[in-house]
């Protein structure tokens, strides 16, 4: 049999367990944590080694169960329970939590960001960092980390889109989102919403001709099987802050709190590197299942919304000092 101190090293805690001082009253912990994400995605796996590490770490004493795949409700659905407290923590995509913090929203702004190191820095530290979580806090939320759920592609059936004028009409599928159903407007699109749960029945049945969303995505949704052509317009970035219900959070003993950030964190990191190597093979392995990929010209698709109004609405929606934090990662936006 192991010992603790052998379980800990299996662990890579390098420490010995020991109870969580302020549970001996009042006993074990059961909390719940709801998600959006399919159960192999890499912030489904990530977060799932993460509790099991504070479970086995806490010997038992802290027990999150993780409910992946919407198994909850939608995310606005889990939204609500989160801030009711019915749940105790869930994974919220920035896109949805604009319709309750709509600075939330910001760093999806279309073709805003291009890259991961100004992306980070802007979400894990800085002046826009602090604007998001001071709101969420606001909301009733306590914010940890944000995982990635990357640059967002165009996936269809009944034509690729390699021009701004192939998106006319385009019943899409986004997800709650003010600011992608935004975006699809000014290009002409027919966005509708549809929980992320319900898109591959949509697709199969022509409820919608498309949808979009990253690589890892789209391959953990498997959407390739009713769907034909892929375009890398890159058009968005997405990713999914962990939350949890601020009473609940600020009523946990302090060492329960340290234990159960620092394997969010981890699992953040260890998300984000798992989602770089699988969204890098992505393409190839989507080709390999019977896409034909397009590489439309990004250059195009932004001048389009330029030209639509899309960067003067949501300058004056999120406000000056907001869009001036978000132009200190990203440089100007929009004419």
């Amino acid at each position: 049999m192991p010992t603790r101190r052998a379980i800990v090293g299996g662990l890579g805690a390098g420490l010995l367990l020991a109870p969580i001082r302020g549970l001996a009253a009042t006993g074990a912990l059961r909390l719940s944590m709801g998600s959006p994400m399919p159960r192999d995605h890499p912030a489904t796996t990530c977060l799932m080694e993460a509790l099991d590490a504070i479970r086995a770490e806490s010997q038992g004493e802290i027990d999150i169960t993780l409910h992946p795949d919407s198994r909850l409700g939608g995310e606005l659905s889990m939204q609500s329970q989160l801030r009711a407290g019915t749940i105790a923590f869930t994974l919220s995509s920035a896109s949805s939590l604009q319709a309750l913090v709509p600075i939330a929203g910001i760093p999806g702004l279309a073709y805003a960001f291009t890259g991961y190191v100004a992306l980070w820095s802007a979400l894990d530290r800085g002046p826009l960092s602090e604007r998001i979580r001071d709101a969420l806090a606001q909301a009733g939320l306590h914010a940890f980390g944000v995982i990635d759920n990357g640059f967002r592609d165009v996936i269809t059936a009944s034509r690729p889109v390699e021009t701004v004028s192939d998106l006319r009409g385009l019943r899409i599928r986004v997800p709650p989102s003010p600011l992608l159903t935004s975006l699809f407007r000014a290009f002409g699109a027919a966005p509708t919403t549809i929980g992320l749960a319900e898109t591959y029945a949509a697709l199969r049945t022509g409820l919608a001709d498309g949808m979009e969303n990253s690589l890892p995505q789209i391959e953990a949704t498997r959407v390739y099987e009713v769907q034909t052509h892929l375009s890398r317009t890159g058009h968005s970035w997405d990713g999914l802050w962990i939350l949890a219900h601020g009473p609940t959070w600020d009523g946990l003993p302090r060492d329960a709190r340290a234990l159960i950030g620092r394997h969010f964190d981890a699992a953040v990191a260890r998300q984000r590197r798992a989602f770089v190597a699988m969204n890098t093979r992505g393409e190839a392995r989507l080709r390999d299942r019977g896409l034909v990929v397009a590489a439309p010209d990004r250059a195009a698709f932004r001048r389009a919304l330029e030209a639509a109004g899309y960067y003067a609405e949501w300058k004056a929606r999120f406000g000056r000092e907001a869009w001036a934090a978000l132009e200190t990662h990203t440089g100007p936006l929009g004419a």
